[in-house]
């Protein structure tokens, strides 16, 4: 059943596609579309207000299970350019963003970072951790792949791209020794942090935070009792102060650690939500990438400290 909505769905973008094809004109708005927030926020600061970007997945929004809607498929069929994380990231969308390669330009902004860079999964051979954007360094390395497609595409534009390209580089250093410092201000027996599911790793990696999630990298797995057990054990062992719920993520399995703790005598709260997989709402202060990532580290140390 699923293979047959899957091949519904890559016939109805082909449709829209070839529609959709012969009514673009030259005077039309460049339009780019991404998978996530996170790569719209990148691509929009690349490329300019001359070009209208948007991204599929809004606030809140799982990446791991989403599904295309036939709204999604339009969209698509109208871009000039799909940007998309890749990695497996977005697990359900792979294949219809794999058949849209036959007709258009779509990238993996993954593509461009050295695969000895990327955290590998245990007992895959060459699957990866998907969460890129939580190493502000690796995040960065995201651009020169940008830049590339959008020149290629839009070569008229192609100095407005390296001017902006390097000003988010810019941003980016900064953010990224901003982070080392705020994190550098929680004792080190005390960097250690417990999740929803397993989205932290590179973030723990790059700022020397020991990270843990209930469930694994997708979300897809379930977790269990003995994952609650497990992280109830490392909790009292470690006496860790704060665990937290993300915004992706439903935050009853955090909730059930908690309670966990507490019927053993155990004494932790939860310190905050974190935006892992999509960034904040209009408002929130987390709309952008660089919003997204001082919105959790102050979340973060001010829990852990």
């Amino acid at each position: 059943m699923k293979h047959t909505v899957t091949t519904l769905l890559i016939g109805i973008f082909l449709l829209f596609t070839s529609c959709s094809e012969q009514k673009k004109t030259k005077t039309d708005t460049p339009y780019i579309v991404t998978t996530t927030g996170m790569i719209a926020d990148l691509v929009e600061n690349i490329a300019g207000q001359a070009f209208k970007v948007e991204g599929l997945m809004g606030p809140g929004v799982d990446p791991h299970l989403y599904k295309a809607s036939q709204s999604d498929i339009s969209k698509l069929s109208r871009a000039d350019v799909i940007f998309y994380n890749g990695l497996q990231l977005e697990g359900k969308m792979t294949d219809i963003l794999k058949k849209m390669k036959r007709k258009k330009t779509v990238v993996a902004i993954s593509d461009g970072i050295a695969r000895d860079s990327l955290i590998k999964l245990e007992g895959a051979k060459y699957a990866f951790d998907p969460h890129i954007w939580f190493d502000v360094h690796l995040w960065k390395q995201t651009i020169p792949t940008v830049v590339k497609h959008l020149r290629a595409e839009f070569p008229e534009y192609t100095n407005q791209f390296t001017q902006n390209a390097e000003q988010m580089t810019q941003k980016l250093d900064t953010l990224h020794h901003w982070v080392k410092q705020q994190v550098q201000t929680v004792p080190e027996q005390q960097r250690i942090m417990i999740t929803a599911h397993d989205a932290f790793e590179y973030f723990g990696v790059a700022y020397g935070i020991k990270v843990y999630g209930l469930q694994g990298i997708s979300t897809v797995a379930e977790y269990g009792v003995h994952d609650v057990n497990r992280m109830v054990d490392l909790i009292l062992e470690n006496k860790i102060r704060a665990v937290f719920v993300e915004t992706s993520v439903p935050k009853r399995s955090i909730e059930a650690v908690v309670a966990g703790v507490r019927a053993r005598d155990g004494d932790v709260h939860i310190g905050g939500t974190l935006y892992s997989d999509a960034m904040g709402a209009a408002g929130s202060g987390a709309n952008t990438y660089i919003g997204m990532v001082r919105s959790n580290v102050t979340t973060i140390v001010n829990a852990l400290k």
